[in-house]
């Protein structure tokens, strides 16, 4: 029985509502923040400051690593690793390139179709090389060799 000094409690429910409501807007903008930094980025030219791997690279005033799409290199440390780098070292370095930013992967590298200043794609050339293959998981085939 409620006395009529007593104000009613309000339900659980409703108290942890401005909580529920807080963490929520925050995942939604964590997740268009993401989204929108690979759109915002649209495409970056700058020069090869040095290249990692047979699959990605720097490039002169990013911060972050360019991973090229499409590409599936060996790593460095495994068979044909080595090889992999230096052909995209000898294609790329010194080079002025065009990206085309597509996404950002889990290692937070900025994923990105990348041509040289003559047009050439870097994945149909280092395709051609032999020293790395198509990474049909992500290419859908774009090179035609899944």
């Amino acid at each position: 029985m409620m006395l009529k000094s007593q104000k009613p409690r309000p339900a659980r429910f409703i108290q942890i509502l401005p909580i529920c409501a807080l963490i929520l807007a925050s995942m939604i903008f964590a997740t268009v923040t993401q989204r929108a930094t690979a759109d915002d980025l649209g495409t970056i030219e700058a020069r090869v400051a040095r290249v990692v791997d047979g699959d990605t690279f720097k490039l002169s005033g990013q911060s972050q690593s360019i991973r090229v799409w499409g590409l599936d290199a060996p790593e460095r440390n495994k068979a044909g690793g080595s090889a992999a780098t230096a052909a995209l070292n000898a294609l790329i370095s010194g080079q002025t390139l065009r990206c085309a930013v597509v996404d950002i992967d889990r290692y937070q590298r900025l994923v990105g179709q990348c041509f040289l200043p003559d047009g050439r794609d870097i994945t149909a050339a280092m395709i051609m090389t032999g020293t790395a293959t198509e990474y049909c998981r992500y290419s859908k085939g774009f090179y035609g060799t899944c």
